[in-house]
């Protein structure tokens, strides 16, 4: 089956992305219809600019009417069964059908003498160009707009995770516990071969502590946490970081401590640094 099987993203059917897709395709139909005059519509009425626009207002939105019925039968739908991108696409395919079909039927009332097929067809083309384009762009939009809150979901849980953990253990190689740093005087820590160098605040002192593990097992011990790589050799706790400075050899972060020297950034982290530091710093 492929990518037909998978099931389609259930933010497609959600109530308020249903009302926005109804509403833009109207909004949509109308201004196309309007400007662009299809289904042979200048011929429905030998009227004004202004009573055609009103005329076809009415007929437009109950076309669009299919959308609607369509759209809220796939909210019940959707709520019990999943929908696959195949039903979806043909799903899609019915509304283009029965929206054409209205027009179709319409046309021919008010223009007998043309030839069935030949209307449906236009019909068909016009109708996937009303139905198709907004939902192209739509769909896009809930897509990023999914992304986004994900993203910042994931960033929130983080965060609370972070905000949560008042205190950094620190376990040597053995898993033995060696030390215990109290979140507000962690500053950095510093790779030194087979030893890591855990800098921290102590009665307002600036402190060492080595200890035998490595720096990647630091780091996966302190994945939850505010505590980030940001260099092959350091980690920094970013409650302590006050400013990230670009020079020309490269980017260093300033942690606002006496006797500190500045961190640098490599280009691996850097983005994710940044990042970290643009949107949770206070």
């Amino acid at each position: 089956m492929g990518m037909l099987g998978h099931k389609i993203p259930a933010y497609i059917y959600e109530k308020s992305n249903i009302v926005r897709l109804v509403l833009l395709t109207a909004l949509f139909a109308l201004v196309f219809i309007n400007i662009y005059k299809p289904f042979s519509s200048s011929n429905w009425y030998p009227v004004s600019e202004f009573k055609f626009f009103v005329f076809s207002s009415l007929i437009i939105l109950t076309g669009v009417l299919v959308v609607v019925i369509s759209r809220i039968v796939m909210y019940y739908w959707g709520r019990k069964h999943d929908i696959s991108v195949g039903g979806y696409s043909l799903w899609i395919i019915l509304e283009i059908f029965f929206m054409s079909l209205f027009y179709t039927i319409y046309t021919l009332v008010l223009n007998p003498e043309r030839e069935y097929l030949s209307v449906f067809k236009e019909s068909a083309i016009n109708t996937s160009l009303v139905l198709l384009l907004p939902y192209s762009a739509l769909h896009l939009y809930f897509s990023y707009q999914e992304k986004e809150r994900q993203l910042r979901l994931l960033e929130e849980d983080r965060a609370e995770v972070a905000n949560k953990l008042s205190v950094f253990s620190f376990y040597d190689e053995k898993h033995e516990l060696r030390l215990s740093v109290k979140r507000t005087n962690l500053l950095y820590i510093e790779s030194a071969d087979n030893y890591v160098c855990i800098w921290y605040l102590n009665k307002g002192v600036l402190t060492k502590f080595m200890l035998r593990n490595s720096l990647k097992a630091i780091e996966e011990s302190l994945a939850e946490t505010n505590v980030l790589r940001c260099h092959r050799s350091y980690m920094v706790n970013f409650d302590q970081v006050k400013v990230i400075r670009r020079e020309k050899d490269g980017v260093y972060l300033e942690l606002g401590v006496e006797m500190v020297p500045d961190i640098p950034i490599s280009k691996t982290y850097s983005e994710k640094v940044t990042h970290w530091f643009m949107t949770y710093s206070s």
